[in-house]
């Protein structure tokens, strides 16, 4: 949730922050960018970090991130009002959100009974959207219950003052979960391992997994240096890191960090609807990834990406085809609507449940690390480029008149087919160390 609320956060916040500092065009995007820096270091230093003190305190460290940006980023009376000051907690925030990126759903995938592993994955990503919802939701009410000045003022801060409540939430309920039983055979405390598999799946299948892992594990005790560069496990990462990077190049976060600016210029929404069309985003988002989270299970994960990414070209070309004959209208909406719902349906939740399990026991950490960080490595391109190519003189004039993003999304959309189709395993009903052997 706090994934969600704190990218979704300076979405509501940067109108009245722009005006509050000045910023330029330069400097608001380096303000709306930074923490995206955060969570690619938050996801490079996860691997190690996972390794050494395990899952759940690494996911305690991002806990503590989340909360001391949330309080940081309203620019308390004690610290400089400065944007160099703001800018530095939103990118400590940017690294809880890094670190428990990487963390959050491999522990669950880690601990989750393997019938039911997909569906408790995309609870991870059904948090996200519920973090957008709620975040659009207190920014709209925050920002409607003041003036415009106040809102310049003093409304921006409240925005981010509202995530301390999340954040300390986390931060205390983190200390009754249990640790990864994978993580724990990793370091040799089987016995350990095996009472937290006996509390989950009962004492019959709890025997049966702590073998499973431990011989998934053998090859790593007998070598502990795993050689990540040989062509068979390089191959696994290089596929988990296209696959991700892939999620960001829809332009899903093109659409929500920028709504605001579409829902303006694009489909011509004056600036006091702005907030309540960032709720009817939310909204949609929210619903498809229920759909997704009782499907992943049943249909798989491969159909949810084929029938997603169908959805997404279909959603784009709407809004392309209405831009370019400059008939922008409901069907741009329906467009906007519809790949929205596609996403949540399939990339959104399906590409983290897959990330969460393709990789082998002895890798998934580094290998995990690597695909997250490059995965906000590609949000953090598409979040600056987007306004770019928006404003080009190409993209404004004849033929394309301000569609070309949206054509350039659905290249990279027909790419994911392709991927999907050639390298992605079917990963439903099989335990982690079944998946494991699909590589072999």
């Amino acid at each position: 949730m706090l994934f969600g609320y704190d990218t979704g956060v300076i979405n509501g916040a940067q109108f009245y922050l722009t005006e509050h500092f000045g910023l330029s065009d330069a400097l608001k995007g380096w303000v709306v960018g930074s923490a995206l820096l955060g969570c690619f270091v938050g996801a490079i230093v996860a691997g190690p970090l996972s390794i050494k003190i395990g899952r759940k305190w690494s996911l305690i460290i991002s806990a503590i991130l989340f909360t001391l940006s949330a309080y940081g980023s309203g620019l308390p009376e004690l610290f400089p009002q400065s944007v160099s000051m703001l800018v530095f907690f939103r990118i400590l925030g940017g690294l809880g959100i890094g670190i428990a990126s990487m963390n959050a759903p491999m522990y669950i995938a880690e601990i989750a009974p393997t019938n039911i592993r997909g569906r408790m994955v995309t609870y991870y990503q059904l948090a996200i959207v519920i973090g957008f919802f709620v975040v659009f939701l207190a920014t709209y009410f925050i920002g409607t219950t003041l003036t415009l000045e106040e809102n310049i003022a003093f409304g921006w801060r409240r925005m981010f003052w509202s995530e301390l409540i999340p954040s300390i939430s986390f931060l205390v309920l983190l200390f009754v979960v249990p640790k990864s039983p994978r993580w724990l055979a990793l370091k040799g405390k089987d016995d350990e391992a095996l009472a937290i598999l006996k509390r989950i799946n009962g004492n019959e299948l709890a025997l049966k997994e702590i073998l499973l892992i431990k011989d998934s594990l053998q090859e790593t005790k007998q070598n502990i240096k795993v050689n990540y560069f040989s062509k068979s496990i390089l191959a696994i990462i290089v596929i988990g890191t296209v696959l991700s990077v892939l999620q960001q190049f829809t332009g899903i976060n093109a659409v929500l960090y920028y709504g605001a600016d579409i829902f303006e210029k694009a489909l011509g929404f004056g600036k006091e609807d702005v907030l309540a069309q960032q709720i009817l985003l939310a909204f949609v988002n929210l619903v498809f990834t229920f759909v997704a989270m009782f499907t992943v299970d049943k249909f798989g994960r491969k159909p949810l990406l084929y029938i997603g990414s169908v959805g997404m070209i279909i959603g784009f070309l709407l809004l392309g085809v209405t831009l370019q004959q400059q008939q922008v209208g409901m069907l741009s909406l329906i467009g906007v609507l519809l790949f929205i719902a596609s996403f949540a349906l399939s990339m959104g939740p399906v590409v983290w449940v897959l990330l969460s399990e393709m990789f082998p026991n002895k890798i998934r950490s580094l290998a995990m690390s690597v695909a997250v960080s490059a995965q906000w490595a590609a949000n953090y391109m598409v979040s600056q480029s987007f306004p770019v190519v928006m404003g080009s003189e190409t993209n404004v004039q004849a033929p394309w008149n301000g569609s070309l993003p949206y054509f350039i999304f659905i290249a990279f959309i027909l790419v994911i087919v392709f991927v999907t189709y050639k390298f992605i395993p079917e990963t439903k009903g099989k335990s982690l160390e079944e998946i494991e052997g699909f590589w072999n």
